[in-house]
């Protein structure tokens, strides 16, 4: 009776003493275990140091079949690879911190420009304009590699699609906020750096300058007149552009298939932020998009974790995962170009923020869009904070650690293997809830164990949810119903 007794008393005092080493909230920030993630602090230090190390050259980045017939089907995806930045380019970062700021100084000028086109478009915008989208689009499938480009300014995530006839392969940013799909062209008045051969439109046999008098040139924002051929001008608020001859040329996905004419930027005065790509796919939703000339019924992208080295893929008119949690797509009559869900609070450890009025699209309507291209999620300065707060004060037992740029919400976890933090979950119309795993919202900065809330508040209008919190989900857009479906490990 007396062992039975003591080895009672072991195994309390044993609970009592793991409960006291958890590294969790104290009694006044309590919450259930349901409501945490688990963080392995070990395998994101491990990724910070094996970026570094990667060599473009060395990538097993497989080369897509482009000798292929133009081809539709309804019975049939189309799908493209997407690639990170880092397994293409190489640039001899001195060590995580320093990739780490190099990536955020883009990502705060790629907000910069996206707010730019908003507030330029949105005087006065009205409740109204913001509204379900309505489209009536045919099915045709299609599908290619998506890799990520965040390493020199290019954009985060890069697709190789296959351009003229016979086809070359080029290395293009996907971007859910543009819509003009352009590549830089020969002769070169002034083109950066890319991984590929400049495209040479003499070498092509479907390349076909675009008339001044064609629907498409005279829907572009800026567009003008050159020996009967059709001038186009894509200018980014951050200071970037590409000018040079609208046309339609062949782009072929990979072993999908290819399609005739579409409409895309010949550039030959190409200057900014975006060294390593050839060009840029539109995947917004105005009429220059690609997704709006192949008439897709919905697209779907899977980003990978930017320091994994993997890749995974773009999908057009493929099936939406069975388990996805779906938002309502609401679009904005002004700026039809962005993607907008209807965000209805964000929940911390299974405590519910709510959406202030003046969140979202600047017109009380709550809308978030749902960006390719930016990499923290931007939140209204008063939701921001709400949110913010309540995550320290769920996490008041783990070691503080100084601010690391945009980021004001950061900690020591060195002396961890792993660690629970509260649940962040995004909650949209209709009780749809999306939970985000621990490793998208509280990421290294360095090498030695500092992590930080990857979110950042915002004055502006516009609010966004970027990449880094959509890593290892597949988004699908689905626009035949007006929906964005958001399914967790599905790359």
């Amino acid at each position: 009776m007396a062992s039975k007794k003591a080895l009672l008393y072991f195994n309390l005092s044993l609970l009592i003493t793991t409960i006291s080493l958890l590294p969790f909230p104290t009694s006044s920030s309590r919450i259930i275990t349901s409501h945490t993630s688990l963080l392995d602090i070990s395998s994101s230090i491990h990724q910070t140091k094996q970026v570094l190390n990667f060599n473009p050259n060395n990538i097993n980045l497989v080369e897509e079949t482009l000798n292929q017939k133009p081809v539709f089907s309804n019975s049939s995806s189309f799908s493209i690879l997407i690639h990170p930045r880092e397994n293409l380019l190489n640039e001899n970062h001195k060590d995580y911190t320093k990739l780490m700021q190099a990536r955020l100084t883009r990502d705060s000028a790629r907000v910069d420009s996206l707010t730019t086109k908003l507030e330029l478009s949105l005087n006065n915008l009205k409740k109204t304009d913001l509204h379900p989208v309505q489209t009536e689009l045919q099915q045709e499938d299609l599908s290619t590699p998506v890799s990520s480009g965040s390493g020199s300014g290019s954009g985060e995530y890069f697709s190789r699609l296959g351009i003229g006839q016979p086809p070359k392969p080029y290395y293009m940013v996907l971007d859910t906020g543009s819509d003009v799909n352009w590549i830089q062209c020969k002769p070169c008045t002034e083109c950066y750096q890319q991984t590929d051969p400049i495209y040479d439109p003499t070498s092509s046999s479907t390349y076909q300058p675009m008339t001044c008098e064609a629907e498409q040139c005279q829907s572009l924002e800026l567009s003008g007149c050159r020996d009967g051929k059709c001038q186009y001008q894509v200018s980014y608020g951050d200071g970037s552009f590409t000018v040079g001859e609208y046309s339609t040329e062949t782009v072929s996905f990979g072993n999908s298939g290819s399609v005739n004419r579409v409409a895309i930027g010949c550039g030959h005065d190409n200057e900014g932020l975006f060294v390593g790509a050839a060009g840029l796919l539109g995947l917004g939703g105005g009429s220059q998009s690609l997704i709006s000339q192949i008439k897709a019924s919905s697209f779907s992208y899977c980003l990978v974790d930017r320091d994994s080295g993997k890749s995974s893929t773009l999908e057009f008119n493929s099936v939406q995962p069975a388990d996805s949690v779906l938002a309502p797509m609401l679009k904005n009559q002004r700026v039809n170009t962005f993607y907008y869900v209807q965000l209805t609070g964000i929940s911390v450890g299974g405590q519910m923020v709510s959406v202030p009025a003046a969140a979202g699209d600047g017109s009380g309507s709550g809308g978030i869009i749902v960006d390719s291209g930016t990499a923290i999620t931007r939140l209204q300065s008063q939701l921001y904070n709400s949110v913010r707060d309540e995550f320290k004060r769920m996490t008041q037992n783990l070691r503080s650690a100084d601010n690391f740029a945009l980021f004001d919400t950061c900690y020591d976890l060195s002396n961890l293997q792993s660690v629970r933090v509260p649940t962040v979950a995004f909650h949209f119309g209709e009780n749809k809830v999306w939970s985000l795993p621990a490793k998208n919202y509280l990421i290294a900065v360095d090498s030695a164990g500092k992590f930080c809330f990857a979110f950042a508040p915002t004055s502006s209008s516009l609010s966004i949810i970027g990449n880094v919190q959509q890593q290892g989900t597949r988004v699908t857009f689905n626009l035949a119903n007006n929906l964005v479906g958001f399914s967790n490990d599905k790359c």
